[in-house]
């Protein structure tokens, strides 16, 4: 990817199978999410900003619950995050489709990335993701 930052990754939703809906579930500060989509131009595309405290539910439910507010059936969502376990692995355990995107690093520990097994979906670039999706029909 040539450029880097969230902006940097809007062209690639223009490739993307069918016009996503899309929103926010974040642990962070709502208010400052929507800044940072705002800071980018990218506010506008997006439905919704929560977090699992507005849901009145912790990840996983929190991302079942966050497809009942979108009127969203969780077998038909996908959540793209860089946290295997609390973006990937808990939307898979609520119904969702997660694919995680690889970044090199543990947020967490600021070491390598975690080890996932092989059954996790996983792009290095928001620019692989319209051609994973195609490929996973999801």
């Amino acid at each position: 990817m040539a450029r880097t930052g969230p902006r940097s990754g809007w062209p690639t939703t223009r490739r993307l199978p069918r016009a996503p809906r899309l929103a926010v579930l974040t642990n962070g500060d709502p208010e400052q999410q929507r800044a940072k989509l705002a800071r980018f131009g990218l506010l506008e595309y997006f439905e919704a900003v929560l977090i699992p405290t507005e849901l009145g539910a912790a990840k996983p439910v929190a991302y079942a619950t966050a497809c009942r507010r979108m009127r969203t059936d969780p077998a038909k969502a996908v959540n793209v995050g860089d946290m295997l376990e609390s973006d990937v692995n808990a939307a898979a355990l609520a119904g969702l489709t997660g694919i995680w995107l690889d970044r090199g690093i543990d947020f967490v520990t600021g070491g390598p990335s975690p080890t996932a097994d092989e059954t996790v979906l996983r792009i290095e670039r928001l620019t692989d993701l319209p051609d994973h999706l195609s490929r996973t029909n999801t």
